[in-house]
């Protein structure tokens, strides 16, 4: 998955940029700002309507302008309607993203486990523009346009064809502020930091520890999750599913590609109802909770993976449950 994740170099140091305090604030103002216009417009369909049914002239022309009038009216709801809905959904999107920015930026405890000598970052530094792209684009950077100043000169129905017009751009001004948004939600998606499984207990920690077959120290690179066999096992982020079975070690595993360098695996399961090549979104039941593989009873291995190194899964937990687990 393509990711717009502006990070630093450590995601415990809290320098991982999400999406711009600006940027958030652009659309939620962008979008109470439509909801102004909408009913200004609403407001001149009206005027307009008024004005036809009263203006000066005869009957026949009266008529005219009324059932101009009233066409003009519905023309103007029928886009309103499709504009309101398409504002709730951003606003909405916009105030998750926000929420989440303000996990990342918030300092937290430190891991609760030993930690490995330094990981990559949750991310790699990308660019805002996404070098995928292969359509050719370009032109003078200059600063968007209000809607509310479009004011051509359109003879008599000026009114009602300057709202239009005006509802026009603002269509086209969401449709740009809503893939700007759906970027920061797909990277969003793929953030593996949600609980994989419900109700779990933390268990052995990251880092060095002592093995508890050999009794001596050794590493361990995930944190292990205490819950009862065929407790569901859930994807902590949306990915595809890059192996699903039998893993030295792990017992029955599952591997997920978030993108961006990023991956989770999740050991030890009973049962995989997952497959190789699957797409799965956050938070999809994947596995169940087993005791297969190097295990002393029933738990999930829980590994989150940088570039192929693994990373302290709780830093990434707590941006999406921040309280102690017992």
């Amino acid at each position: 998955m393509a990711s717009v994740f502006r990070a630093g170099s450590q995601l415990a140091s809290g320098s991982v940029g999400f999406v711009t305090r600006r940027t958030a604030l652009t659309l939620a103002l962008s979008a109470a700002g439509v909801t102004a216009v909408l009913a200004l417009a609403a407001g001149v369909a009206i005027g307009t309507h008024w004005c036809a049914r009263h203006g000066a002239g005869d009957q026949a022309a009266v008529r005219v302008e009324h059932d101009y009038a009233i066409d003009q009216l519905g023309q103007l709801n029928a886009s309103v309607a499709q504009i309101e809905p398409r504002i709730a959904r951003l606003t909405a999107q916009v105030g998750d993203l926000r929420d989440f920015e303000a996990r990342l930026n918030t300092p937290r405890p430190a891991p609760r486990a030993s930690a490995a000598p330094a990981a990559p970052g949750a991310a790699s530094a990308a660019s805002d523009t996404d070098t995928s792209a292969t359509d050719g684009e370009g032109g003078p950077a200059l600063p968007p346009r209000r809607c509310s100043d479009l004011a051509p000169s359109l003879g008599r129905h000026a009114d009602a064809e300057r709202t239009g017009q005006q509802l026009d751009c603002l269509a086209a001004t969401l449709s740009a502020l809503e893939q700007q948004t759906a970027d920061h939600a797909v990277a969003y998606a793929a953030f593996p930091g949600r609980m994989p499984a419900d109700g779990a207990r933390f268990g052995s920690p990251f880092g060095n520890r002592t093995d508890p077959f050999t009794h001596r120290l050794s590493f361990h690179p995930g944190l292990d999750l205490v819950a009862k066999t065929g407790t569901p096992i859930l994807a902590a982020a949306g990915g595809r599913v890059v192996f699903a079975g039998e893993k030295s070690g792990y017992g029955n595993a599952v591997e997920i590609d978030h993108g961006n360098g990023l991956m989770t695996r999740y050991g030890h399961a009973s049962r995989i109802v997952v497959h190789v090549g699957d797409l799965v979104l956050p938070r999809q039941y994947i596995a169940d909770v087993g005791s297969t593989g190097r295990s002393t009873g029933p738990h999930l291995h829980f590994e989150v993976l940088v570039d192929g190194a693994p990373v302290n899964p709780v830093a990434y937990l707590a941006l999406f449950a921040p309280t102690t687990h017992g």
